[in-house]
C-alpha cells in the first residue's frame, strides 16, 4: 500500500468505542464499510463438542447496497462493527440453495473475509490438518483431498470427510 492508500482507509473508518455486553474489558472496534464489489471468500471455525474444530466455506462477492438499507440494517446489529454486505454462490445443496440457508446454517453472524476464491485450498488444508469441512460451495472438480479420503465413502462428502479426520487424528492438539 502507498502512503495515499493507507490514508484513505483510515479516513475511511471510524474508532467506536466498543460494547461492553461484548467486550467487557472496553477497547475500540474498527467500523467501516466495504465499498467495493469483488470475490471473497467467507470462512469460520467453529469448536464443537465431542468433534473438535470444524471449518465453514462460503465463496461468493461483495456488494455495495443503497445507503437507505445500509443504514436501516446496520442499527438492527451493533453499528460500531465493520459492515461487508455478502452474498454467496448458490447450489442445489441445502446449505447454499438460497441466502437464507446459508445463514441458517452457519455458526454465527461473524467471519473471516478473504479476498479471491480460495475455498478449494482451504478445503485441502483442512484435510491436512484433519479439521472436517462442515459445509461448503466449492465445486467437487476443484477440490483436492488425500487419495486415502475415498476410502470413507464418496457418496457423502460431509460424512467421510468428518469420518477420515476422525480416524487419522488431529495434526494438533
Amino acid at each position: 500500500m502507498m502512503d495515499s492508500d493507507i490514508k484513505s482507509c483510515l479516513e475511511s473508518v471510524d474508532w467506536c468505542r466498543a460494547d461492553y455486553e461484548y467486550f467487557r474489558g472496553g477497547g475500540f472496534s474498527s467500523h467501516f464499510k466495504t465499498m467495493a464489489e469483488m470475490p471473497v471468500t467467507m470462512l469460520r471455525i467453529n469448536l464443537v463438542d465431542g468433534v473438535g474444530p470444524t471449518i465453514q466455506i462460503a465463496e461468493g462477492y461483495t456488494v455495495v447496497i443503497d445507503e437507505e438499507i445500509h443504514k436501516i440494517l446496520d442499527q438492527r446489529t451493533d453499528p460500531t462493527w465493520p459492515t461487508t454486505w455478502f452474498v454467496p454462490i448458490l447450489n442445489r445443496s441445502n446449505a447454499f440453495k438460497d441466502v437464507y440457508n446459508v445463514m441458517a446454517n452457519w455458526g454465527a453472524n461473524h467471519t473471516v473475509t478473504i479476498h479471491g476464491h480460495i475455498g478449494a485450498d482451504l478445503i485441502t488444508m483442512a484435510s491436512m490438518l484433519r479439521i472436517p469441512v462442515s459445509m461448503h460451495n466449492v465445486h467437487r472438480e476443484k477440490i483436492y483431498r488425500p487419495h486415502s479420503w475415498t476410502a470413507f465413502g464418496a457418496e457423502n462428502e460431509y460424512a467421510s470427510n468428518y469420518m477420515a479426520c476422525k480416524n487419522y487424528g488431529p495434526m494438533y492438539k
